[in-house]
């Protein structure tokens, strides 16, 4: 199923690019204004990451993989914007457990990925 192959493809790259985040928010508490300049177009191509993956994860479905793929992900692309929307207007009480979460909750996706096991046609 090349939808499913997509599927881990992106939801990898997704979970990767995610866990750059706090990378770049520790920096820039450290001192640096360039990390601020990464995490900010890094968050936003998150939540357009996570709409591809939805497309992708909802096609899969669609053709008949489950429908937790699509459900999780738009849990997760959903939380991602209203993260980039608590980040700009500076709600760090919110963006920052909010973030731990979908860190963890697009790592987790990414791993579930990598074990489900798909039926090949003969």
């Amino acid at each position: 199923m090349k939808s499913f192959t997509a599927l881990r493809l992106v939801a990898g790259v997704h979970a990767v690019a995610i866990c750059l985040q706090p990378v770049f928010a520790g920096i820039y508490l450290n001192g640096s204004g360039a990390a601020m300049r990464m995490h900010e177009p890094t968050g936003l191509a998150l939540t357009f990451t996570g709409l591809l993956q939805l497309l992708i994860a909802t096609i899969w479905w669609r053709s008949g993989g489950r429908l937790l793929a699509p459900a999780a992900t738009l849990l997760i692309t959903l939380g991602e914007g209203f993260q980039v929307a608590m980040g700009y207007t500076r709600q760090l009480a919110i963006h920052i457990p909010l973030g731990v979460a979908l860190v963890a909750g697009a790592v987790a996706f990414a791993v579930w990925t990598t074990r489900q096991r798909v039926a090949v046609p003969v």
